[in-house]
């Protein structure tokens, strides 16, 4: 539409034509436009949708692993604790004894343990 003519730059001279040619086009624009604007209400309502949904699974996520972190923590004291008792209830093993036994004037070595 503009025209440079020895560094000068020159409109065309408006016309009828050329205003019926951008109204039209505008009006065709902007009825395709407005018939397809009820997809971007539609994309913003479902993104919020989409947040709100992700928010609420992220807290139950985390609810649900703090919970398991909780559990992991209360088995570990409790198989701590029953450990150290275990080890405290355990009685020292006793010692074997070798003990010789008399059969007919010979001796054996017999192993005898005493039991807990």
């Amino acid at each position: 539409m503009w025209k440079k003519e020895d560094g000068m730059s020159t409109q065309p001279t408006p016309t009828l034509a050329m205003y019926t040619e951008a109204m039209n086009k505008f009006t065709k624009s902007a009825t395709a436009f407005m018939e397809h604007v009820h997809l971007l209400t539609e994309a913003r309502d479902a993104y919020e949708d989409a947040m709100t949904t992700s928010r609420a699974l992220r807290n139950s996520l985390d609810a649900g692993d703090q919970a398991l972190r909780s559990l992991m923590t209360q088995m570990e004291q409790v198989i701590n604790a029953h450990l150290s008792e275990a080890a405290l209830d355990k009685k020292r093993p006793e010692l074997v004894k070798v003990e010789p036994t008399r059969t007919n004037g010979e001796s054996t070595g017999t192993i005898t343990r005493a039991l807990p």
